[in-house]
């Protein structure tokens, strides 16, 4: 039964697949940030309003496992703040937008979408994700990259 409802599943999710992606800001060769204190050491600003807010300028972490997907995404948001120093909250809502790509075992991959919340705000925006191709991981316009925590020592 479970082997029915993969081949069903690729077939439906393949069928929906254009043979084109309508991902521009793909870059295979971008380095994912070093990861410090549970959270991605992100050090620069993305320049394009688009960047994460939508689907096909995601933030793209890739290429990791599926599984890898929560902790990649608490990663990224452990690096950023508010625009004011705001902690932020995070909740994935949805998956979206099928595009073809070899890296994923079905030939195919979805963007994530997720809701963000600010502390002390009813504010809410959606930020894309994929995690199947690279691409420069940005600070996108809206938030600011956390500082790091200094020891005093």
């Amino acid at each position: 039964m479970k082997y029915l409802f993969s081949i069903i599943t690729a077939l439906l999710l393949t069928s929906c697949v254009s043979t084109q992606s309508t991902l521009k800001n793909v870059d295979n060769n971008a380095v994912r940030p070093a990861i410090k204190d549970l959270a991605y050491a992100i050090t620069e600003y993305a320049t394009d309003s688009k960047y994460g807010y939508d689907q096909d300028y995601p933030i793209n972490i890739g290429f990791i496992h599926e599984k890898q997907e929560d902790i990649n995404i608490q990663y990224y948001f452990n690096g950023l703040e508010g625009p004011n120093g705001e902690k932020i909250s995070y909740k994935k809502v949805d998956t979206c937008c099928p595009f073809p790509s070899k890296n994923s075992l079905m030939g195919a991959g979805t963007v994530g979408i997720y809701e963000v919340t600010f502390e002390g705000s009813n504010k809410k925006v959606m930020l894309y994700f994929n995690i199947f191709e690279k691409g420069k991981i940005l600070c996108p316009k809206g938030f600011v990259i956390k500082k790091p925590v200094s020891s005093n020592k």
